[in-house]
């Protein structure tokens, strides 16, 4: 099957043993319904995928029973760790991980409950390692509880199981001056944090939010190219064609690659490839 068959939100793309897995947000349960699981399509070129493989099923008496959204797969040390947004039955929204023995799953849940800040509605949990190799997870504390939605940053245990620190603030959506728009009068989204270290050592933080144009991809930095530093929003959007919550990986060709969903369009979201190069600090499109 192509990309344009496949209905998913927020694709993520693991690169293991010359295959492309992909795994995203089932489009037909986003935001209506129960949740029942995960996905995964393999591909040797990016453009013909195989698919879908179940790789989670909700297990019985499970905590969460809707909004199983943008699950990212990391491979570490053998294991395979899935970061995943879960809604439970008290209104509780926040980032578990899962962890299995197979890209294909199947995951079972890992962490001790929600990475996230349990009072905070959060989501899009996104993993990463400083160059001591300490863990942290990047998320968004939903502007539906704050308005201003913020891109937040917690550290987690070596063994990915629990928070072991508080959480601090990078940045908010409201200082994405001048193209961030205002959602429902009085709200500022942030979406889909992705942290990518390129070859120059510099740290990017791609993430999503809504501009004129409608779900954008925009670009943060970080002052000292680590997690601790100070970030600023890049002015410029890197994509404006209401499409979203993508990521950034270096293909089996060497080169970037942009993944995102396209439209943000309820049941007519698919993924997107879009080849980018890297110069100055910045990401352009080829």
């Amino acid at each position: 099957m192509k990309c344009k068959d496949i209905n998913i939100r927020d694709p993520y793309i693991l690169i293991y043993k010359d295959t492309y897995f992909m795994y995203g947000t089932r489009g037909e349960t986003a935001f209506k319904g129960e949740a029942y699981g995960f996905d995964v399509y393999k591909s040797k070129d990016l453009i013909n995928w195989t698919g879908p493989i179940e790789v989670f099923h909700r297990p019985e008496n499970f905590f969460s029973e809707k909004s199983y959204w943008a699950p990212e797969v990391y491979c570490i040390n053998g294991k395979f760790y899935m970061f995943a947004t879960f809604e439970n039955k008290k209104k509780g929204l926040g980032t578990a991980c899962l962890i299995a023995d197979s890209p294909e799953g199947p995951f079972a849940l890992w962490s001790k409950g929600y990475l996230t800040p349990h009072k905070h509605r959060c989501l899009d949990g996104t993993l990463f390692f400083d160059r001591e190799s300490k863990p942290y997870m990047i998320y968004c504390h939903e502007w539906k509880q704050i308005h201003d939605g913020k891109i937040c940053v917690v550290p987690l245990s070596d063994d990915l199981k629990r928070r072991v620190g508080k959480p601090r603030v990078l940045f908010s959506a409201s200082s994405a001056k001048p193209f961030v728009k205002r959602f429902l009068f009085r709200n500022y989204i942030t979406d889909g944090p992705f942290l990518i270290r390129t070859d120059d050592d510099k740290l990017h933080m791609l993430w999503s939010t809504l501009a004129k144009s409608g779900y954008v991809e925009a670009m943060a930095h970080s002052d000292n190219n680590d997690i601790s530093g100070n970030w600023t929003v890049d002015p410029e959007l890197l994509y404006d064609h209401d499409g979203g919550h993508g990521m950034i990986f270096k293909d089996l060709k060497g080169v970037y690659q942009m993944v995102l969903h396209y439209p943000n369009t309820f049941e007519q979201e698919h993924p997107v490839f879009i080849p980018l190069k890297y110069s100055n600090g910045r990401f352009r499109f080829m």
